[in-house]
């Protein structure tokens, strides 16, 4: 059995105890994080080693940030995406256990008449187009991430009011689908799952305790995988955190 896990965690610096807590109550294989928010010099390797695991990391000042930990040494590790321009750290890749996993930290886009929306759309061709490559190569492959895209209405606590609105727009959603049209398969929607699930919830308007949120937090998996797939879930528990991350892990556990 395999689990793998992804995690917006929305400052590292401030989150590591909170992680590190997660990792021991959850022995997964891999758990790939957003937003660490540090660049590489002032990354918890240490910390991280001491937990019992190995880590790859790509940092930038403030923003972004993305790190892939893992009980094995992650091999054939990439940073970003290749043949992309891109000055923003958001894509790290690795083999762990014969499987490709990438976790990525897609644009948020701001809103959909902005410079960041026409970022997020070429960012989210660039990824496709770099991903066809990366499936030919590895045929048992895990997308993971931030994905800032609820691909259907009931990934939206209220799709009326967010109908259009920044990770709801056609344009995303089709991107979310052009992703599937490759031979990926959303593993969370593979199993019933409670109505109203959500990744995540804003901080602001006491959202979490009225269960207003998205599903904005992904695990795309290939064909090769899809049929080792037993469970995928999101784990609210740490959104009940003291200094909580706005998102919460997602998890998905593949039979060997």
């Amino acid at each position: 059995m395999k689990k793998f896990a992804t995690w917006n965690v929305n400052s590292l610096a401030v989150r590591l105890p909170q992680v590190l807590d997660w990792l021991a109550a959850h022995p997964v294989d891999a758990l790939v994080l957003q937003e660490t928010k540090l660049t590489d010099d002032k990354f918890p390797t240490m910390e991280i080693g001491e937990a019992g695991y190995q880590v790859q990391w790509f940092g930038q000042k403030t923003y972004n940030g993305v790190a892939l930990i893992s009980r094995e040494t992650a091999t054939d590790v990439v940073k970003n995406i290749t043949g992309f321009a891109d000055e923003q750290a958001r894509v790290i890749a690795g083999t762990v256990g014969g499987v490709r996993v990438i976790g990525g930290y897609f644009p948020n886009g701001q809103a959909p008449d902005s410079d960041k929306f026409t970022y997020k759309m070429n960012w989210l061709t660039g990824l496709r187009g770099w991903l066809v490559e990366q499936m030919k190569q590895h045929p048992e492959l895990v997308l993971m991430g931030d994905f800032n895209i609820a691909p259907e209405d009931r990934d939206v606590y209220d799709p009326i009011a967010w109908a259009g609105q920044i990770h709801c727009t056609p344009q995303e959603r089709e991107h979310f689908q052009q992703l599937i049209g490759l031979g990926l398969t959303d593993a969370f929607r593979l199993f019933e799952q409670p109505p109203k699930s959500w990744s995540w919830w804003d901080y602001r308007n006491l959202a979490f305790r009225k269960n207003q949120g998205l599903r904005i937090d992904h695990i795309l998996v290939s064909a090769a995988l899809k049929p080792r797939v037993t469970a995928c879930e999101i784990d609210k528990l740490p959104r009940k955190n003291e200094r909580p991350s706005d998102h919460a892990p997602v998890i998905v556990t593949l039979d060997d």
